[in-house]
């Protein structure tokens, strides 16, 4: 039942502002993973935007479900409309429509022409044999930050092929991407991906990827060896209690808290469910000065497919 004083603060929040998400979590640091792909979507679409934490608010988690008659969260309202969920969000970004609500131009739909290596095609082909089906999708953001990963195909992704490998791009990724090249290489920390984009402006041209993407096979190696990492756990305390992975730290408030006073050479790891909130957190910590940061592909999920079957996959 929505009581009409809850009414009133759902209203208030939908005309605070043009665009407003009602989510778990917030921008910086979705609770998620459905949350975590809309406020991915959002943030190449628009600067600015409004978000409402229905993790802190029992009254709103249940109202905006009654009000929207939406069952689910998130929930993306663009000018006082209600536009759906994470999978309606993905198909009105795969067909250009999300753009023309946010009032923001469709780029035109243009597959690039990229080049995989050699390395990088055996290292990729072999990672999608190992996946049940997934494919190999590659994400450029506006600040042509790159982000490679294995996921299931999603509405209007652009392919394009080289080397016998497919790469999926959504459309303004594919649009950054003319004349990549993706090479596979070892390096003191392991062996990564290394994305070069003659796109990316001089001063945001790193010389090694800003976060590297680790498989779990890595992660235990490193483990097992006892390397100086920090694992760290971006799920909620729900999913933690389901799955965890042995030596991970739960990364809540006081967690983040002490790691931002670490130095910023600490060798950082971040996992999720399956990498894409980990991700986020991981461009993060980045973003403020740890220059050591890798990513799990994958996530939990693929550490319990691939190293230890007795971890629940949810």
């Amino acid at each position: 039942m929505l009581s009409e004083e809850t009414r009133q603060r759902i209203d208030a929040a939908i005309a605070s502002a043009p665009v407003v998400l009602f989510m778990k979590g917030d921008r910086r640091q979705p609770q998620c993973g459905f949350s975590a792909t809309v406020v991915r979507i959002l943030d190449e679409l628009v600067p600015e935007y409004a978000t409402v934490d229905v993790l802190a608010d029992p009254e709103i988690r249940d109202g905006i479900k009654a009000y929207s008659s939406w069952p689910t969260i998130p929930q993306l309202y663009v000018k006082g409309e209600f536009l759906g969920g994470c999978d309606i969000v993905k198909e009105l970004y795969g067909s250009g429509e999300l753009h023309g609500k946010l009032g923001v131009a469709v780029p035109e739909r243009r597959v690039p022409n990229l080049h995989v290596s050699d390395a990088a095609a055996v290292f990729l082909r072999e990672a999608v044999a190992r996946s049940d089906g997934k494919q190999v999708h590659l994400r450029i953001d506006r600040a042509f930050q790159n982000q490679a990963y294995l996921g299931p195909e999603e509405p209007g992704e652009i392919v394009a092929e080289s080397n016998g490998v497919r790469i999926l791009l959504d459309v303004m990724s594919a649009g950054r991407a003319e004349g990549l090249v993706i090479d596979h290489v070892e390096t003191p920390g392991g062996h990564e991906l290394r994305i070069d984009n003659p796109n990316a402006p001089a001063a945001v041209k790193p010389a090694e990827p800003s976060v590297r993407q680790i498989d779990v096979q890595e992660l235990k190696r490193l483990l097992d060896a006892g390397a100086p990492i920090r694992l760290y756990d971006v799920r909620t305390p729900e999913e933690r209690a389901q799955a965890s992975i042995p030596g991970a730290r739960l990364l809540d408030a006081d967690a983040a808290a002490e790691l931002e006073k670490l130095p910023r050479d600490t060798r950082l790891v971040f996992h999720c469910h399956h990498g894409g909130r980990s991700q986020q957190a991981a461009e993060h910590f980045r973003g403020i000065g740890f220059r050591d940061v890798s990513n799990v592909s994958g996530g939990i999920d693929a550490w319990s497919r691939e190293i230890d079957p007795s971890v629940p996959r949810y």
